[in-house]
């Protein structure tokens, strides 16, 4: 059983986090309740009991950090990463059980909240990331988002952040002086590489301190990640090519990509059946939007069976939408707003232990040569 934050190491955490200066007076806890149609889970209200414990435990130390905390409460959307709802709830007490307990006149439009709030803090049940970031262009906000917290992850709070925002800063780097990704994944032995073209893009890191307005990410956070480049400029598609292997269960599925997106998907069993019509029903989905690196691995961390933080730990890739990392694949792509997704796929042996990392190289533009990254899926260059 993992020990909660304090009050004190609430206050330490947001001033790290966030940096807060005289113009930052509210802070906002963001929970998305469960309905008729997404009911709950245990995990989903275990969360919201924790956002509750904190608000309880910072109201008597909202004067150390100059903050008013205001609880805030919406509909779920029933995807990681889909639009938000045009309005959301303030509340005093307890937090109802479901949506569908919230009073209709009593909401408060997103695009107000977003205007009064500048920083915001979002242990959510479906990530609000992409619909954040997205506001974080047009308002003076900035926010941690926090898809699937538990209290497993509070280890990962209590990490050296100094370290982590090196070695997210150094992939970084690297990541903007690359040209290509070659990757090659082995599945059972059989060997598999994809090349993800990085040309037009510049990476980015997520150190878990977002200190600026306009910045929004994860936390916990510790990885680097970019967006491949999708074609989207007259007269120079994409090179992004190769195949893609999952395992997904106890099956590989190995999507075919072209032009960086999945065009066909080879395997057996119920997934390669449901990936195949995936990409041919949402053309968004078949996308590929992310190479991510994440560090927290070499920290001590295990993967827990969430995504907000295995992702943090090694190599993953991601399909669906980008453009909230600066792609642009984003709702229009799909053929509901809803249905927009950004799905993480990671690369541990906990997370899928027939495919292995045999190794990632970065191909530096104008044949500055070659980093080689990673080998047998763990960083064979030091980040430090």
């Amino acid at each position: 059983m993992w020990q909660p934050l304090t009050g004190d190491e609430l206050v330490a955490l947001i001033r790290r986090v966030f940096q807060p200066g005289p113009a930052d007076q509210t802070l906002a806890l963001l929970v998305d309740l469960p309905d008729e149609a997404t009911p709950d889970t245990a995990d989903w209200a275990a969360r919201r009991a924790l956002v509750q414990h904190w608000r309880a435990e910072l109201a008597p130390l909202a004067r150390h950090l100059g903050l008013r905390v205001r609880l805030l409460a919406y509909r779920n959307v029933g995807a990681n990463n889909a639009p938000l709802p045009d309005v959301a709830w303030e509340l005093d007490g307890p937090l109802p059980t479901r949506a569908e307990e919230l009073d209709p006149a009593g909401g408060l439009p997103f695009a107000r909240l977003f205007a009064e709030i500048p920083l915001w803090l979002a242990p959510t049940q479906f990530s609000a990331t992409a619909p954040l970031k997205l506001a974080a262009r047009s308002h003076p906000l900035r926010g941690a988002t926090m898809p699937g917290f538990s209290e497993a992850m509070i280890p990962a709070l209590r990490l050296d952040y100094g370290t982590i925002e090196r070695r997210v800063a150094r992939l970084k780097g690297w990541l903007d002086e690359a040209e290509r990704a070659e990757l090659e994944l082995h599945v059972d032995g059989t060997p598999y590489r994809l090349d993800l073209d990085l040309r037009h893009r510049h990476g980015h890191a997520s150190s878990g301190c977002f200190p600026a307005a306009g910045q929004v990410g994860n936390l916990p956070s510790g990885e680097a990640y970019v967006v491949p480049y999708e074609g989207e400029l007259d007269h120079d598609r994409s090179r992004s090519q190769g195949e893609l292997p999952v395992q997904l269960g106890d099956d590989v599925v190995v999507y075919t990509i072209l032009e960086n997106r999945a065009v066909a998907v080879r395997g057996e069993g119920e997934a390669a059946k449901r990936e195949a019509g995936l990409i041919a029903a949402e053309p968004g989905y078949a996308n590929l939007a992310e190479l991510g690196l994440g560090v927290l691995s070499d920290l001590g961390l295990k993967p827990i069976g969430e995504l907000l933080l295995d992702e943090k730990l090694g190599l993953h890739v991601a399909f669906g939408r980008s453009d909230h990392f600066g792609g642009v694949t984003g709702p229009a792509q799909f053929s509901a707003p809803h249905k927009a997704v950004h799905l993480d796929r990671v690369y541990l042996p906990e997370t899928q232990p027939r495919v292995h990392v045999a190794r990632v190289d970065l191909v530096l533009d104008d044949g500055r040569g070659t980093i080689e990254l990673m080998r047998d899926g763990a960083y064979s260059v030091a980040l430090d």
